[in-house]
């Protein structure tokens, strides 16, 4: 027996109604009704946007699976492409909640399942998700490297500041024009609905008036005490950089750790970029 994406209304959108936070049953068959959306615009108006970007929101779930029409379950790893021009976001847990639906029904093909996906994500999202499910796991290679760039973690500094601040972020002295990545291992952020800490990597790259390599470190730990999505984290990170270095371009990712068998990898950029599908080693 196969299943066909569900038409359904689109659910009140307030962070009271999530399921993040709340006791839950699993569910027992396929249901899209579980995702559910956080539109993007309420955060955005608190940012001064600096104008076109692109960026996407990459989600890999390494906890996929279905039965086949005979029964036999398949297991998959997945990766979900959500622009960033999309009027929502989906919620972590709904996510979730959604790909276990499909853990006790029968489907024809690993390609019905994506269909599937594509299109219900792609409704409550706003916007056309990419989805790729592979379920040959034996074939897989992994694609698990540290981000590219210069590591800013071993810098000797005093911290006091664990909300984010844009005034910490300061052009170098000399002000001259580079090309440069930089990379922290230090981002930590909260949950806005359960208060649960987000542990993430980020990677700046910019070209542009130098920037104070302290002074980056310092506004990435600013976040340590900071309640948002990862989604908005990277949008303020990309605006604060954005506003303080006014640079020729900037590309600002943040990759943070798996919950609930998802890892969620927000990018934003001034300019058109192919970002890979390697994972870091703490994902």
């Amino acid at each position: 027996m196969s299943f066909s994406p569900q038409r359904f209304d689109m659910p009140d959108s307030s962070l009271s109604q999530a399921p993040l936070g709340r006791e839950v049953t699993y569910p027992q068959t396929y249901d899209a009704s579980l995702l559910f959306p956080i539109e993007r615009a309420p955060n955005r108006a608190s940012l001064t946007l600096p104008g076109p970007w692109h960026g996407a929101d990459i989600w890999n779930a390494y906890e996929v699976s279905w039965l086949n029409q005979r029964g036999l379950p398949r297991a998959a790893l997945a990766r979900f492409i959500v622009p960033a021009d999309s009027p929502r976001l989906i919620e972590s847990k709904s996510f979730k909640l959604y790909l276990n639906s499909f853990n006790e029904n029968r489907y024809g093909s690993t390609a019905e399942v994506a269909a599937i996906m594509q299109a219900d994500l792609s409704r409550v999202a706003g916007a056309p998700v990419q989805v790729w499910l592979e379920d040959d796991l034996a074939a897989l290679e992994a694609h698990c490297r540290p981000l590219e760039g210069d590591c800013l973690d071993g810098l000797d500094i005093e911290i006091d500041r664990y909300t984010p601040d844009s005034t910490l972020l300061r052009r170098a002295p000399d002000s001259r024009i580079v090309t440069e990545t930089l990379v922290s291992h230090l981002l930590k952020s909260n949950c806005p609905v359960t208060s649960q800490p987000d542990w993430g990597s980020v990677q700046v790259r910019y070209t542009g008036p130098r920037l104070d390599p302290e002074s980056l470190l310092e506004y990435i730990v600013s976040f340590r005490r900071h309640t948002e999505f990862h989604e908005h984290c990277v949008e303020r990170m990309y605006c604060d950089l954005w506003h303080a270095l006014e640079p020729e371009a900037l590309f600002v990712m943040a990759r943070y750790t798996r919950r609930g068998g998802l890892d969620i990898n927000p990018w934003r950029s001034s300019h058109p970029v192919e970002v890979g599908d390697e994972r870091t080693p703490r994902q």
